[in-house]
């Protein structure tokens, strides 16, 4: 195993690795409006917060301090003239999101395309995240009312349920990760919201980047819909794609004695929906679907211990939170890249955040 790294060794090759993706989201991620471009790009902004996340500092003003601290190197290895102050890095932190969250989906491509990841089998799911400060009654949140001596409420939370976490109040991320038979468990796609967001909602953006290796997307109940299953399934003229949606059903498909007073377009539905609930009840559905529980499931466990989310978020403020997320999940799969580089071929990954 190789020896702690000295004087920011590791963390500077983390940060040449992540610049060339950071620099190509840019391109995917126009600035767009009236005004002169910023001072900073967009992708050296984005490469400090995923420095800092790597870091573990866990406000913006410790993640400012150490960028500070370090400035000269900083400066040198993003080419930067002046350093930004730290108002523009509070600022462009919490706008950050959306150029993360692209980053995460080139680098999932690159890592199948070095052979890294095996995308034939993929999972979804979402996790929720605790919110800081105290928990906000639904019954005052809906009157917008705060009770006198509870301070610190963050107003941007929201409650939602899974049947992991229970009942929380706070924020939830959405992950594809690849769900292999063996080895290493590669995130491809990330989104992150408050926790009452929707899997039917969230969900139905990530379809359409789907890796085109993926033969089949695992979900659980909470994902059941005849319109993720014909797009997964199905192309935009209505042809096979060869994919399979390995989702349980909610509830079963309902018997009609007569069919034939269906709609055409609702007895294909009905028709898809049966094959694939015959799919999953198969074993070999059965089996696919097992996978979840040595792919997406123990992936949360691991992202939210590595990361120090396994309590609560890092800020106050959804925003704040979904450059966060966002930049974390970067910064694994940064990790994972890094780990096979020194010539592992597993997932282990916390003797590298051990040595930053």
């Amino acid at each position: 195993m190789p020896a702690r790294a000295r004087d920011g060794t590791c963390l500077a090759k983390l940060v040449r690795m992540a610049m060339p993706l950071c620099r190509a989201a840019q391109t995917q991620c126009p600035r767009t409006g009236p005004g002169r471009p910023p001072q900073f790009d967009d992708w050296k902004i984005a490469a400090m917060i995923v420095a800092a996340t790597l870091k573990k500092r866990k406000s913006k003003s410790a993640q400012y301090r150490f960028l500070h601290e370090h400035r000269k190197k900083f400066k040198r290895w993003l080419g930067l003239k002046e350093f930004p102050a730290r108002s523009t890095y509070f600022q462009r932190y919490r706008k950050a999101y959306r150029l993360l969250q692209e980053g995460i989906k080139l680098q999932g491509r690159l890592a199948i395309r070095l052979g890294l990841a095996d995308a034939s089998v993929v999972s979804a799911d979402k996790s929720l995240v605790a919110a800081r400060g105290p928990q906000w009654n639904r019954k005052d949140r809906k009157a917008n009312r705060i009770p006198p001596r509870l301070h610190g409420v963050d107003r941007d939370s929201a409650w939602g349920y899974s049947p992991h976490d229970g009942w929380v109040q706070g924020y939830s991320y959405e992950v594809v990760v690849t769900a292999p038979q063996k080895g290493t468990v590669w995130p491809l796609l990330a989104s992150a919201d408050r926790a009452n967001a929707s899997e039917k909602a969230s969900f139905g953006d990530k379809i359409d980047h789907l890796p085109r290796r993926t033969r089949h997307v695992l979900a659980d109940s909470g994902y059941d819909s005849n319109d993720y299953g014909q797009r997964v399934e199905r192309d935009a003229k209505g042809r096979a794609t060869g994919r399979h949606f390995v989702c349980p059903p909610q509830r079963p498909c309902p018997t009609d004695p007569r069919p034939y007073r269906l709609t055409k377009a609702a007895q294909l539905a009905r028709r898809l929906r049966l094959q694939r609930q015959a799919f999953y009840n198969s074993s070999k559905g059965q089996r696919l679907y097992a996978r979840r529980g040595t792919s997406v499931e123990p992936f949360n466990d691991w992202f939210k211990r590595d990361f120090g989310i396994d309590q609560r978020v890092w800020h106050r403020g959804l925003a704040n939170n979904q450059t966060q997320l966002m930049a974390a999940i970067f910064g694994y799969q940064l990790l994972l890249r890094y780990n096979h580089a020194c010539g592992n071929r597993n997932g282990q990954i916390q003797w590298i955040l051990d040595g930053l």
